[in-house]
């Protein structure tokens, strides 16, 4: 059905945003649709540390983790084009974030907080939603990092539609990004 030619991409296609948002979901039907393998930052980063992100925090704390997660990343965006689902802070990150945007095409799944709320309410494993109501901590940090998200090359909307269908976008919104900056490219 899908008639548009494949895509051929010159570096890492980069998800970011908030947890819930579907960077995984849709990271792996994106690399299914494109040919390209996916890869979890966050499971690179465990298998690095040899412990769970939530144990790490414990023993070393929040800017040792931030250290270790730019040196997987970086490590990652110097491999060949793959689909990177990232952890929800890494693009805060300073320095995270100038290696993203220089070597990755990064794609923000934006979504609102009712749809966030709903995918990660059922879920014990995410240490930052155990410290206060769930729903008033990703409104904080909507507030904290949509505005840091907003930098990414790209924005979808990432809503209560299913995965396939946010996928597709992501890939048209890919494929339009890829003819606005590639010179001499033809629709």
């Amino acid at each position: 059905m899908d008639a548009s030619p494949p895509l051929s991409l010159p570096r890492t296609v980069a998800l970011v945003g908030l947890m819930g948002a579907g960077k995984s979901a849709i990271g792996k039907r994106l690399a299914v649709r494109l040919g390209l393998p996916f890869v979890d930052a966050d499971d690179e980063i465990e298998r690095a540390a040899g412990c769970t992100i939530a144990e790490f925090f414990e023993r070393y704390g929040e800017q040792e983790f931030r250290a270790g997660e730019r040196r997987v990343i970086g490590r990652l965006l110097e491999e060949t084009p793959h689909v990177l689902s990232t952890g929800g802070g890494a693009y805060m990150d300073p320095e995270t974030r100038a290696l993203m945007k220089s070597r990755a095409i990064t794609v923000w799944l934006r979504a609102e907080l009712d749809v966030l709320f709903d995918r990660v309410k059922k879920r014990t494993h995410r240490p930052l939603l155990r410290q206060g109501d769930p729903k008033e901590i990703l409104a904080r940090l909507m507030q904290q990092r949509y505005p840091i998200y907003a930098e990414a090359d790209i924005v979808v909307e990432s809503t209560a539609q299913p995965a396939e269908r946010t996928t597709e976008q992501v890939l048209d919104a890919i494929r339009a990004y890829l003819q606005a900056t590639t010179p001499g490219q033809s629709t």
